[in-house]
């Protein structure tokens, strides 16, 4: 096989300017294929306007772009190989449900599932003779995906997938990506800031922060050696820190406003800290190991960066 056919989405060296204020700058990312590949970031962070560069909706400043290796200003060739639904549904409001599915089926050049199929699978055959207008937007973010799943895409971007959807929602979204993943081999870009579930579905991460890509990898990459971070409260926090800066293999991070101390362990276990604390006459109220999260990293990268 090709190197390029192990790769849905590729971008390098990407910048995007408005007039002085650079959005986007020197952003590179790797999508191969099979992955479903989390893209988070903070508001402004440049997230929207990465998807429109790639998707050809925007003019770049420098960089390069393919999707399923072809150029942005080529999408059109590939037939629905590529489908995208942004946070705010494009649909007709007048249309009804099952009018703007037909209108999506006669554009689409290999349909693979019916009107009915996509309804069903989306949890919305109930809708299928209401108007979009008439919709919560919840409902109208389902219908646009339906639209995308009549075809047979190989690559889906969507942007904030999860806004609108009650909990019931998000779980049925979460599982059809799943289930397009496994079953179909359909590869995924998720932009989102929902990061609990993104760490549910997600195989790959990329954390954007001031327009550039910080970290990218596997998720389980991402988050080994998180393990090594403690939170330490005592009602003697001065003598505590007193002792942690002397400690070997010990690194604070930040207290917070609750008064706990953010450590990082790099040569001790949290055992031998607590340990040691007490053995030098410091009360220990809690110690607490924090569990490796991409919460937890995505503020630690944005908060390291800013």
């Amino acid at each position: 096989m090709d190197s390029t056919d192990t790769k849905v989405i590729s971008v390098s060296g990407l910048r995007k300017s408005y007039g002085d204020k650079a959005v986007v700058q020197d952003l590179d990312l790797t999508v191969t294929r099979g992955a479903v590949h989390g893209l988070v970031g903070l508001n402004g962070s440049g997230k929207t306007t990465t998807l429109e560069c790639m998707l050809g909706l925007q003019q770049f400043n420098a960089g390069d772009i393919r999707l399923l290796d072809a150029s942005p200003d080529k999408l059109y060739r590939l037939q629905g190989r590529v489908v995208a639904v942004f946070d705010s549904p494009s649909l007709n409001p007048n249309l009804t449900v099952a009018q703007c599915l037909r209108q999506a089926q006669l554009l689409c050049p290999e349909q693979r599932r019916s009107i009915a199929e996509v309804e069903q699978l989306l949890g919305i055959q109930r809708f299928h003779h209401y108007k979009i207008k008439q919709l919560s937007l919840g409902n109208k973010r389902r219908a646009s995906i339906a639209q995308a799943l009549l075809g047979n895409p190989e690559l889906i971007i969507l942007d904030e997938p999860f806004n609108g959807l009650d909990a019931g929602g998000v779980d049925e979204v979460l599982a059809l990506i799943r289930q397009l993943n496994e079953q179909a081999n359909t590869s995924f870009l998720l932009s989102s800031h929902q990061l609990p579930y993104l760490e549910q579905v997600c195989s790959h991460i990329a954390i954007l922060h001031e327009g550039a890509i910080k970290r990218s990898a596997a998720i389980e990459e991402l988050l080994a050696g998180s393990n090594n971070r403690v939170k330490l409260l005592s009602p003697d926090a001065e003598a505590a820190m007193g002792i942690l800066q002397r400690q070997d293999g010990v690194e604070f991070k930040h207290q917070d406003e609750a008064g706990y101390l953010h450590l990082e362990l790099t040569g001790l276990e949290s055992a031998e800290l607590n340990a040691s604390l007490i053995q030098q006459g410091v009360d220990i109220s809690e110690l607490i190991l924090e569990r490796a999260s991409l919460d937890s990293l995505f503020r630690q990268l944005t908060r390291e960066a800013s």
